[in-house]
Order: C-alpha cells, then structure tokens, then sequence
C-alpha cells in the first residue's frame, strides 16, 4: 500500500534550495526582500514539494495580529443581511476593513442555535479590536469584549462609556422634525411604534416606567424626542399610545401596527422610530383599508431605499459612513496600541478626561407623500 506524500515544510524547501528558511518565509511575507527570479524558484519548489505557505493561525501568534476585526451585532446573523440599514452599516465598515488589509468576523449576540452563548464566540474570537454595534449598556456581551483588552469601537450605542470611542447621531434630535410635521398638519392624535428599548423582551404597550429605565439609548431618545415635541404641541403625552416589539422583521413590525391600531382606532398619525416599522404599518393598513396618507399619515426613520419608494417622511441617517468611520477610528486605534507596543510602553488605558471626543454625524429629511391633514 503506498504511503501518501509527505507534504513539504519551510525547512525541507530552505534544504532543498540552499537558502535560510528566513528566506523562504520572505517569500510569502516580504516578497519585497528577495529577486523576482529566486522568489519564483521558492514559489515553484514549494508547489512541487506540496507546500501550501505558512499557517496563518501561527504567524497570527507569532506577530500578534489576527489579520480581522469582530463586529458585535444586537441581531440575529440573518439581520445584517436583512435590513437595509445594517446591510449599509456593514458595507461601510467592509470599505474600512478593505483599506485596512484586513477581514470581518460578525459576532451575534445571544443564544447560538446550538446553544451556546455568544460570550464563547467573542472570547474565541481572532480579531485585532471589536467593533460594537448598537447594543444594550451594560451588555454582557459588550463587557466581554472590553475584557478582551482588544481596542473597541461603539457605533450607536451605548453612549458615553468612558476609554471608548464613539460613532453615531443624536437620536433624540434627529426625529424632531418629521414629527414636528405631523403637528403642524393638525395631527394631534398620534401614536409611535419603535423596536426594542431593552434586552429583557417587551411585546406590547410601553409603560412610562419601561421607557424611563430603559437601556437601549438609540430607541428611546427617538422616542423622548418625539414626544418633545408632542409636548410642545400641547399634548399629553401620558396618553400618546406606544408599542414596542422586540424583533425588527417584516411580520413583527405588521403586527405591531395591528395592535397599535385596533386598540386606538381614534389615531390619525403613527410616528415610527424605524422604516421597517413604518413598512410594516404600510402593509397592515393596506390589508385593512386603511389609506395612506388620506386616514393616516406616517414617518418613518432611517432613510432606506425601500421607504424613500413607498413615499414615506423619514429621517435618512448615513449608516454607511457611519460603518465606515466605526472601522477607521478601530484602526487608528489598533495603529495606536502596536505604536506604544513597540515602544515598549503598555497598551493606553485612557482616563475619562483622555477619553476620544464622539462623532456625531447628520442626519437629513426625506420628503414623501405619507403626510397629510387630518379629516375633519
């Protein structure tokens, strides 16, 4: 019976070619270092000899980089592929990894389907740094990472946690002024449908208590902003109908219009703290008869393609560049810690004065034709 080959290693192709197996290794690694005419006689022996190059998983030991970075989403995998706004947040942190050289490892957080938690993957994880995409503060998977002592980078949420950088909008701000449209149409009842305020699961009505504790900043100051500005108009804002839904697809956010409206049938406008809620409201009413905007006038939030189709006034918000600066600032970082690495110093552990300033991006308005005066 015939043995199968043995596979050649750096050392037995430096013996067969009479080189050092530094110079072998440059031939993967510094191709620069060595001729054109001897990189290609290494390349060519070790094809012979059924070499395939040098590990990865121990040249990523040897110099200390991983060649990725983790990016921690709040969703299910599927998500990032699914909405819209994650599919443009991901494409702008890919552009950042391209120009870095380097690849993206996504890391959901929660429960795997084998049961496993998600703390396991983050604490497996090969990647230079994390970045941390729109999740609960406090989150134990947010901790794990940090605990890594890779660098991280926020994007969205949570706000303000110190040593950390920083990139997203002012929620808060950004969905004043498709609400303040609705009040100046004459809308004065008026219902909002936003995504999860917290990681504990709330499929219903919002209570005052929920929103005031709640830890998922990005939904619940679009929330405080809209009812700003019903304040402002007069209203009360204890009656202003909210119902939340803790999964943001296409029949959650059905269903929650459902509920919205079948228990305040009395609403002329719903404010959406999400175009895939606004989308979902669309759906529903059409089922049901309800005109757009004839019975009731609609904003949305997020600026997708997909709502800015269906005419809806919403708020575009640039979760691309968003994405793509959440990458740069990870690399600058990265950049920072091997800087003072090599020279000998201990990675920056910043103090909350040296914290880096958080950039907040605009946002800007959509016009659409899912407003109108409220029937008499």
């Amino acid at each position: 019976m015939n043995q199968p080959a043995r596979r050649g290693t750096l050392a037995s192709i430096a013996a067969e070619l009479g080189v050092s197996r530094t110079t072998v290794s440059n031939a993967y690694n510094r191709p620069g270092q060595l001729s054109e005419e001897l990189r290609t006689k290494i390349l060519q022996t070790a094809e012979k000899m059924g070499y395939p190059g040098p590990d990865p998983i121990a040249r990523s030991l040897r110099i200390q980089r991983a060649g990725a970075v983790g990016v921690l989403l709040t969703e299910e995998l599927t998500y990032a592929f699914d909405d819209q706004a994650s599919v443009e947040f991901m494409s702008g942190v890919s552009q950042a990894c391209g120009e870095m050289g380097v690849s993206m490892l996504l890391i959901p957080a929660g429960v795997q389907s084998d049961g496993k938690d998600a703390t396991a993957l983050i604490n497996q994880a090969a990647v230079d740094g994390f970045i941390v995409y729109s999740v609960a503060d406090e989150d134990p998977y947010l901790e794990a990472a940090i605990s890594r002592g890779r660098p991280v980078v926020i994007c969205d949420q949570p706000a303000g946690r110190e040593g950390l950088r920083f990139v997203g909008i002012d929620d808060r701000e950004a969905i004043k002024p498709v609400v303040r449209r609705l009040v100046d149409a004459g809308h004065r009842k008026i219902g909002i449908l936003c995504i999860r305020l917290d990681r504990e699961p709330n499929n219903g009505p919002v209570s005052q208590e929920r929103l005031a504790g709640a830890r998922m900043n990005v939904q619940r100051d679009r929330v405080a902003g809209a009812l700003e500005i019903l304040a402002e108009a007069g209203i009360d804002t204890a009656s202003v109908p909210l119902v939340e839904r803790h999964i943001n697809d296409a029949g959650t956010t059905e269903d929650a219009a459902r509920e919205l409206l079948e228990n305040n049938p009395d609403l002329t406008a719903v404010v959406c703290t999400t175009d895939s809620m606004a989308l979902g409201l669309l759906r529903y009413a059409d089922s049901v008869g309800i005109d757009v905007p004839g019975d009731l006038s609609v904003t949305g939030f997020d600026g997708i393609p997909q709502a800015e189709a269906e005419g809806i006034v919403t708020v575009r918000q640039p979760s691309r560049t968003k994405g793509r600066l959440s990458g740069e600032h990870l690399a600058e970082e990265i950049r920072a810690r091997r800087k003072a690495a090599k020279n000998r110093k201990s990675a920056p552990s910043r103090a909350q004065s040296e914290t880096p300033p958080a950039v907040y991006l605009e946002t800007t308005v959509l016009d659409g034709t899912s407003i109108a005066s409220p029937r008499a």
